[in-house]
């Protein structure tokens, strides 16, 4: 029943969603030139289905390189500023300022950086715009350890390696996955950013740009759902995780 329910619930919305969007082009007597209604969509999947499964993997596989370097050097950032005062001083003003820079800005600057990087600067991006949350919510998670349990376990003779791996791992746990529930969709804006900004030929977002080119409004829509997806594909990916390593930090609901 729990399980119906979970898979449910999330499918049942979905086709409430996709059925008023539907009901409002009707109504509104929309052609597909001007706003493609769900109706138009299996269409181009049926007619694009290479260069789906194509350019989704391209996309996909960045977007997971690019959150993988964000969770590395987000976690040792996040470690750093947690267990260092000095060092979260210093550190969050840069954050934060390089964090409300619009990362559209920086897609022709890296462009002339890495001339021809195609793959590195897609990658790249993703890593920049998907690694503040995670380093945020670590060094939150280890400042805000209780000094007790640190003065605890220094009295038996702990080392801070075990200290981190008995007490402050497991506690920066429920935080880490959080950030990077939120991490997964801002990868993938960071990823079609520079496929839309600077098409090259490859991912979903030059795919985008190609239906856009050519006033293909259908195929555009059909990219947007396809990005939904993969995006909805890698949050479960993270859930799933989730459960594994953090499972004992979700509460029971009634």
């Amino acid at each position: 029943m729990e399980v119906a329910r979970k898979i449910g619930v999330p499918l049942a919305a979905i086709l409430m969603f996709l059925a008023l969007w539907e009901g409002i082009v009707w109504w509104n007597g929309w052609p597909n030139y001007k706003m493609a209604s769900p109706s138009d969509l299996p269409p181009a999947y049926a007619r694009y289905w290479e260069l789906f499964l194509t350019m989704g993997w391209q996309t996909l596989w960045r977007t997971v390189a690019g959150l993988g370097l964000a969770v590395l050097f987000g976690t040792l950032l996040g470690m750093v500023m947690g267990f260092s005062r000095i060092a979260r001083d210093g550190l969050y003003p840069l954050l934060v300022g390089f964090n409300a820079i619009p990362k559209a800005t920086l897609v022709p600057v890296l462009a002339l950086i890495f001339i021809g990087q195609h793959d590195f600067n897609t990658v790249l991006m993703a890593f920049l715009i998907s690694f503040f949350p995670i380093a945020v919510s670590v060094g939150i998670g280890l400042s805000t350890l209780e000094p007790e349990y640190r003065d605890i376990l220094r009295s038996l003779g702990a080392s801070k390696l075990t200290i981190f791996w008995k007490i402050a791992l497991p506690k920066t746990l429920p935080e880490f996955f959080g950030a990077l529930k939120v991490s997964v969709t801002l990868a993938f804006i960071g990823t079609n950013l520079v496929e839309i900004v600077s098409p090259h030929g490859r991912g979903l977002g030059a795919l985008f740009k190609s239906g856009e080119t050519n006033g293909d409004y259908p195929l555009m829509f059909a990219v947007l759902i396809a990005l939904a997806f993969l995006g909805i594909l890698l949050y479960y990916a993270v859930v799933a995780l989730e459960r594994i390593f953090a499972g004992w930090a979700e509460r029971p609901q009634h």
